[in-house]
């Protein structure tokens, strides 16, 4: 499959109770991680910090090396992930100037096993990736 679309964005977690929680979006009947097309000329970390910034209102994060991708989806789809840990839960969905309202219709916070349920398995794939990591490496919880 040719590759005609690359996007970028994080597997968001915040420590709590410690353990990580994942922040994921509904868009319709679709959960998912904040992510967007990238720009030209734009680093595709850059485009994770926008597209997180634009979908979540998130600005206080930080997003570590660790960086993964999807497989080829739908039309030659490639979706890649960073790891970015949140500093507070505070996320609101802002209204997108292209669509008139928010990008998403709900967000909410959860435990791994929650998070996954919620999943296709393209996206399974993803946190269980960034899961693994956040636990092997223990990223800061401060």
């Amino acid at each position: 499959m040719r590759i005609k679309t690359i996007s970028a964005g994080a597997v968001i977690f915040y420590w709590e109770n410690d353990r990580p929680v994942y922040l994921l979006l509904r868009a319709y009947r679709n959960w998912d991680f904040p992510k967007g097309e990238i720009k030209p000329e734009e680093h595709p970390l850059e485009t994770a910090k926008r597209e997180v910034a634009e979908e979540t209102g998130l600005t206080d994060v930080i997003f570590y090396d660790n960086v993964t991708e999807t497989p080829p989806y739908g039309k030659g789809k490639v979706a890649m992930f960073y790891i970015a840990e949140a500093k507070t839960k505070d996320v609101f969905l802002p209204i997108s100037p292209d669509l008139g309202r928010p990008e998403h219709h709900e967000w909410k916070w959860l435990p791994y096993d929650d998070a996954r349920a919620l999943l296709n398995e393209r996206l399974k794939a993803i946190l269980e990736w960034a899961h693994q990591k956040i636990l092997k490496e223990r990223m800061p919880n401060s």
